[in-house]
């Protein structure tokens, strides 16, 4: 059996890197001539993420599923999270499942949720009313939440963080 968070962690890293590459290139070759096709893929590499980031926290809300036999994943391990008393990780999780649904819902409860928060977020969030997290910058798309390099390290830390408490707390369940 493949240990899930092992291979997040090493497919983040590999994706970023690749995607990485490439945005140095797009860059470089927007320095000699501008073009449309240029800043598509820009845009393409930052909705690459968007997706690499959805797609990592579907897969694990699976495994949850299936490894502690539930109908709702995420829902299981916010209440072991609480009942071990790891409020900590359990507020972090919550902020960041709450930004993964925020990328694929748009407005909603979660959004509502991540803007009442006193607490500051681990991510940038785009309150009501502002239009673009950064002025000029063509490879921009239109999401509510900032998925930059850090935000994706960050869901897939938030994934092995959880689920080495999940081992440690239930050493039956394997991941």
């Amino acid at each position: 059996m493949y240990n899930f968070d092992n291979l997040i962690s090493r497919g983040t890293s590999f994706t970023l890197t690749a995607l990485n590459d490439l945005n140095s290139k797009v860059i470089k070759e927007l320095h000699t001539k501008s073009s449309t096709i240029a800043v598509k893929n820009l845009q393409m590499i930052q909705l690459q993420k968007a997706i690499l980031t959805i797609g990592m926290f579907s897969l694990f809300e699976s495994i949850l599923q299936e490894r502690l036999s539930c109908q709702d994943g995420f829902k299981e391990v916010k209440k072991r999270l609480i009942q071990s008393g790891k409020i900590e990780l359990y507020n972090r999780f919550d902020d960041f499942y709450c930004a993964i649904n925020v990328l694929k819902h748009g407005l909603g409860r979660s959004y509502d949720t991540l803007v009442s928060k006193s607490d500051p977020s681990p991510f940038r969030l785009k309150l009501p009313g502002e239009n673009l997290f950064y002025e000029g910058d063509v490879s921009e798309i239109s999401t509510l939440i900032e998925f930059d390099n850090k935000f994706v390290i960050n869901c897939a830390e938030i994934i092995e963080s959880v689920t080495k408490e999940i081992k440690t707390e239930h050493p039956v369940c394997n991941f």
